[in-house]
């Protein structure tokens, strides 16, 4: 489908890219280097193994970070403990009081909570823009401003960033482009060949895959950035541990799988959707009628699996559907191999105020869909049987 090809060789990498077989045991999987401290040979020879203590680098989490920054054909890749402490270590890298940041206007919840409640209170100025409309984005730029953050697929609403316009729109102004990467990961959405600076991952999400972790990622695109990315990493020390790293080291080498056949069930799911009578509205990129379906088969080359719904009947029906699901679990997370359902502006949207929420299509009664790997049969019988109670 579409221009965007997926990179040469990425199921090799996502198996073989940043781990390689313990050399004293043999061991395939990479060891779970649970150790605080590294022992150095001599005061002459301080940092010869480039270990010394956890929190400034761990060979376990170095390896998930060499896996990320290959998948991602980047320069180099900092770990953190969430999606929000890489998205918080990103601000701390570029922002400052005085600074402007430009963030897309539909973006996960807790992205908002950081930006408009926490870093305004330290001077920093924040615009949530249209990132789908370039010019607003581009009439949106000032002296002061230091980043451009875009989420796209944006969380809940699906909306598409056009990358590549936005990147150009940025390298004119000198300003560093970050995408939210989460929702399609390198495989799908190969975000620095469309001109992007940095991307960002919750690793919670299709990294791991398993509901298994919390973790998050920041890949850089550009040696400049690398020794200011990393010295916020150590310096304020939001790392991800090293179990996390072993278990989303695993997770990855099975990610182009398990995104298929997720977006294939999606696609299904969509369209059952699209024709069921209780339904009102269905989003998805895969569908003809989604707005933005030519850039999103032109950017990427998969669609994710994502969707949203409205019902006729509003968002009490849309509450009593989702406590009578069976198969799908009622859960705020997305990405996983279990499909969940989440109700957004009650959950992972609650921090938005409810009229900036309504002015975003973040309605009450928006029902977020993550599609994971159940047979496609038993996830639309689960949703037939819940959206037919009376």
């Amino acid at each position: 489908m579409g221009d965007a090809q997926r990179p040469d060789g990425f199921r090799t990498k996502q198996v073989h890219a940043g781990v390689k077989a313990d050399p004293e045991t043999g061991a395939i999987l990479t060891p779970i280097h649970q150790s605080t401290t590294f022992v150095q040979p001599s005061v002459n020879e301080y940092m010869k193994t480039g270990y010394t203590y956890s929190r400034s680098g761990n060979p376990t989490v170095r390896a998930l970070e060499n896996k990320l920054t290959a998948l991602e054909n980047g320069v180099d890749s900092a770990a953190f403990a969430s999606g929000m402490a890489a998205i918080n270590a990103l601000f701390m890298t570029f922002l400052g009081a005085g600074t402007h940041v430009i963030i897309s206007e539909v973006a996960y919840g807790g992205t908002y909570r950081l930006s408009e409640l926490v870093y305004t209170r330290f001077g920093v100025e924040v615009t949530f823009a249209n990132t789908s409309d370039v010019s607003s984005v581009a009439k949106s730029i000032r002296e002061n401003t230091a980043l451009i953050l875009t989420e796209t697929p944006a969380n809940p609403t699906l909306k598409i960033t056009d990358i590549a316009a936005i990147s150009e729109v940025a390298t004119n102004a000198g300003i560093p482009h970050a995408v939210d990467n989460t929702f399609l990961t390198p495989y799908y959405q190969q975000v620095f060949d469309l001109g992007a600076d940095l991307s960002i991952h919750s690793t919670t999400k299709y990294l791991d895959g398993h509901n298994a972790t919390v973790g998050g990622a920041l890949v850089m695109a550009r040696e400049e950035h690398i020794e200011p990315i990393r010295f916020i990493q150590n310096a304020t020390g939001t790392i991800m541990s090293p179990m996390v790293a072993w278990l989303t080291l695993q997770g990855t080498k099975t990610l182009s799988e398990r995104m298929d056949r997720q977006s294939t069930n999606a696609m299904e799911v969509a369209r059952f959707l699209e024709d069921h009578p209780a339904v009102e509205h269905v989003v998805y990129p895969g569908l003809k009628s989604f707005p933005q379906h030519d850039l999103a088969s032109r950017q990427a080359s998969g669609y994710g699996a994502m969707i949203w719904f409205e019902l006729n009947e509003g968002a009490e029906k849309g509450k009593t559907a989702m406590s009578a699901l069976q198969v799908w679990t009622l859960a705020e997370n997305l990405g996983s191999v279990e499909s969940l359902a989440t109700h957004p502006a009650t959950m992972t949207h609650a921090a938005v105020p409810a009229e900036e929420r309504s002015r975003l299509g973040i309605t009450d009664g928006l029902v977020r869909l993550s599609v994971g790997l159940e047979d496609t049969e038993d996830l639309i019988a689960d949703l037939d049987q819940a959206l037919s109670l009376d």
